[in-house]
């Protein structure tokens, strides 16, 4: 695994083809792989390809591609066959979030593939220490844990698992960098991993502060985006403390941190939604109501969002500051 990596010659799977499936499919086209996409679901055969065919048609209108999505479309073959996994150096599965489910999936991918076949999950709660007992060959799965739409956000965090072996861990994390990632190597497992951690956390804040009378959720929304939404994209939460002052939030934490929520339970609020059938844009009901007609529009701004966020967003790698430096020492 030391050679130079070249995505035309690693064949790869994607087993799941719902929303993330398909966004994480499009990504790995688009970085140069053939791509064998399984259906594990017989609806999947009928929505993966023209959804694939919508991602990449509007990255080569906002010029994420500079191809005709007919040429990607070539390298994709969408199947209901596992044996057609056989080629395949790296399986990602992205299935439910049951267990069951995926023990049963990987029990088919793991009757035809290599023994060194790579085998991941795209899983954001499930520990990968847990799933990767599920298969024959524990030290080759990995988790790679994804944010949609997987083929223009730059987050990746790949997570070993207690019996992972950590060299492919590496090898992955070379090669999230050709899918036009900066990708974080989460070198031991936790549930929730990193980036979810640090959501849920303010997840439950955000609860607290609505059901106890604080704020509405509007209220709540609208100092997430003009405060947290409005230097994260550029640094994270150590270094926005190394730009406006470390000391400070050192004082704030002593008497703010014994104030927070530290609940445990699901919040009554989204239980309420849940429970009603909520599923936000998806059905127009969530902690805001929608018309049909919004809730189309909304999901369509953010995919919107998602290519302008990206534009700006790569004119301030992680290291920005270095590449500045280096240039006015050449000059």
């Amino acid at each position: 695994m030391n050679q130079p990596l070249n995505p035309a010659e690693i064949p790869v799977s994607v087993v799941g083809l719902g929303l993330m499936g398909c966004s994480i499919t499009v990504c790995l086209l688009i970085a140069g792989h053939p791509v064998v996409a399984v259906a594990p679901l017989p609806v999947d055969m009928e929505t993966a390809e023209p959804r694939i065919r919508e991602h990449l048609t509007k990255a080569f209108d906002k010029g994420l591609i500079t191809k005709s999505p007919e040429l990607y479309l070539e390298k994709l073959t969408i199947t209901e066959d596992y044996g057609l996994l056989k080629p395949c150096r790296l399986v990602l599965e992205c299935t439910l979030e049951d267990i069951a489910i995926k023990k049963a999936v990987y029990n088919k991918i793991d009757a035809v593939v290599a023994d060194d076949t790579v085998i991941t999950s795209n899983t954001s709660a499930i520990p990968i220490s847990i799933l990767q007992r599920q298969i024959r060959l524990p030290e080759r799965f990995l988790g790679l844990h994804w944010a949609e739409p997987s083929h223009t956000t730059r987050f990746l965090e790949i997570i070993c698992g207690d019996l992972s072996d950590q060299q492919t861990g590496d090898w992955l994390y070379e090669l999230a960098h050709l899918w036009a990632k900066e990708p974080t190597l989460v070198r031991k497992d936790i549930r929730g991993f990193i980036a979810n951690r640090l959501a849920y956390a303010m997840y439950r804040e955000a609860f607290n502060l609505v059901e106890n009378g604080y704020a509405t959720v509007e209220d709540v929304d609208r100092a997430c985006r003009n405060n947290t939404g409005y230097w994260m994209t550029l640094v994270g939460v150590f270094r926005w403390m190394d730009l406006t002052g470390v000391a400070a939030y050192h004082t704030v934490m002593k008497d703010l941190f014994p104030t927070l929520s530290n609940q445990t339970e699901v919040p009554k609020l989204i239980d309420d939604i849940v429970k009603a059938g909520g599923k936000g844009v998806q059905n127009a009901h969530g902690f805001y109501e929608y018309t049909p007609e919004e809730a189309k529009l909304w999901k369509e701004t953010y995919e919107e969002f998602s290519y302008d966020i990206r534009k700006l967003a790569l004119k301030y790698p992680a290291d920005v500051v270095k590449k500045k430096l280096g240039e006015n020492t050449e000059d």
